[in-house]
C-alpha cells in the first residue's frame, strides 16, 4: 500500500472477503486490482513465489487453486531483502510458482524496499 500511494495512487482494500485481489488502486485511469504476494524463500539464487492457493488453515478440499489473470490486473510481490516487482497479470507463469530474480521477470521488478523482518531474523547468528 505505501508503494503504490508514494506513487501517487490512491488505494482502496476490500470491505470483505476477496481471494482474487488483495487491493484496488488508482491513477486517475481507471481501477486496478492488484494481487499481493510475499516470500522469504530463496532457491537456487532466486525468489520463489507462490501463486496459487491451498485454502488455508481448515478450509483446504485439497484442491490447488491457480491464479487466474483475467481476476487481477497486477502481480505486487515484496521478497525477503526488500525487493519488489510489479507484474502484469498476463505475464505471470509458472503454474504453482514463480522464481524472481533472473532476467524472465526483470523487467518489472520496481525500487527497493525494506527487507521483511522474518528475513531479517533469518540472517541473525544464533546466540
Amino acid at each position: 500500500m505505501l508503494w503504490f500511494g508514494a506513487q501517487g495512487a490512491a488505494v482502496f482494500m476490500p470491505c470483505f472477503h476477496s481471494p482474487d485481489f488483495d487491493l484496488v488502486v488508482d491513477w486517475g485511469e481507471g481501477l486496478i486490482r492488484v494481487q499481493v504476494k510475499t516470500t522469504a524463500f530463496w532457491r537456487d539464487n532466486r525468489w520463489e513465489v507462490s501463486v496459487c492457493t491451498h485454502g488455508g488453515n481448515q478450509s483446504w478440499t485439497g484442491v490447488v487453486k491457480l491464479l487466474d489473470p483475467s481476476r487481477y490486473d497486477y502481480l505486487f510481490v515484496l521478497a525477503g531483502d526488500g525487493r519488489r516487482w510489479l507484474i502484469p497479470a498476463p505475464v505471470v507463469g509458472g503454474g504453482r510458482a514463480i522464481h524472481l530474480g533472473g532476467p524472465k521477470y526483470a523487467a518489472f521488478e520496481i525500487d527497493r524496499g525494506e527487507p521483511l523482518p522474518a528475513y531479517l531474523a533469518s540472517l541473525a547468528e544464533p546466540a
